[in-house]
């Protein structure tokens, strides 16, 4: 067995500057140029957690919460939330530090998916995460829902086996009539 990995040891961070040849029409960051840094960064934060070569199996959720303009410095940082056999989640926050003010706000984040490879492309073991902060533990704790929600979408789980998922609907606290 692997040894567990706290999720710093996964980090990984690159700072880029938009330039005209990243914008679109209204001078702002292609959403694709940021899918594409967002991989690559995702990439390197997956092999610093597996030390293998990984590919990207799915990118599970982006949200392009503001604009990032022609001259904008962002910042990403990944860092692997959880691992499972082979597959691993990696968290992406994008940060942008405004030309015009320099106020630094997060504006994007992302999660994917990557799994690692032997050198014939077949999927090896992980080791497993280790969360410290609370930050941590939620993103270590939401994985395994998402994973298993994923699954359920793949049709490769039926979702009465969706353990997690089904905790979140059957819960006290989300039923009122179970306290009657």
């Amino acid at each position: 067995m692997l040894k567990p990995k706290h999720p710093k040891q996964s980090e990984a961070i690159t700072t880029e500057i938009v330039m005209p040849d990243h914008t679109n029409t209204l001078g702002n960051l292609m959403g694709g140029k940021l899918l594409h840094w967002m991989d690559v960064i995702s990439a390197v934060s997956a092999h610093r957690h597996s030390g293998r070569v990984v590919v990207t199996a799915s990118v599970n959720n982006v949200s392009f919460g503001n604009p990032i303009a022609l001259g904008d410095i962002v910042t990403l940082q990944a860092k692997v939330s959880r691992a499972f056999t082979s597959s691993m989640e990696v968290f992406i926050d994008v940060w942008v530090e405004r030309q015009d003010t320099g106020k630094r706000i997060k504006c994007n984040e992302a999660i994917y998916t990557f799994v690692a490879v032997d050198q014939r492309g077949n999927p090896i073991q992980v080791p497993e995460i280790s969360p410290e902060s609370e930050e941590e533990l939620l993103r270590y704790d939401g994985a395994l829902r998402r994973k298993q929600l994923s699954l359920i979408l793949a049709g490769k789980m039926k979702p009465d086996e969706a353990t997690e998922l089904k905790a979140l609907f059957s819960s006290p606290q989300s039923n009122p009539e179970s306290t009657l």
